[in-house]
């Protein structure tokens, strides 16, 4: 069983930053690969970003790149996701989600694991 835990979610204006954690349990994190997911009030979740077990491989959905950056520690078994230049549109809850058998998806049903979701809401 993995357990992911996610922080680091706020408040901020347009234009601002922050920086989300998902903090997991389980040995072998090393070898999960991880995504970061989110959902809007009345809309479907959608992918924002994903990472190889590696870290050498990222993806990222085009409305997020050049703006979100995901990176991995795996000596701290945390993934985070940097937002920069953040926009209204941004605002949603955050999710980071993970697939034990380390394969990147941008599909929501491929990974097993869930964290609870962090909130970000992006003010104009």
């Amino acid at each position: 069983q993995v357990q992911l835990v996610e922080s680091g979610g706020g408040l901020v204006q347009a234009g601002g930053s922050l920086r989300l954690s998902c903090a997991a349990s389980g040995r072998t994190f090393s070898s999960y690969a991880m995504g970061w997911f989110r959902q809007a009030p009345g809309k479907e979740r959608e992918f924002v970003a994903a990472i190889s077990w590696s870290g050498g491989n990222t993806y990222y959905t085009d409305s997020v790149k050049g703006r979100f950056t995901i990176s991995r520690d795996n000596a701290k078994n945390t993934v985070y996701l940097q937002m920069n230049s953040l926009k209204p549109e941004d605002t949603a809850v955050y999710y980071c989600a993970a697939d034990p058998y380390g394969k990147v998806s941008s599909w929501s049903g491929h990974y097993d694991y869930w964290g609870q979701g962090t909130q970000v809401t992006v003010s104009s």
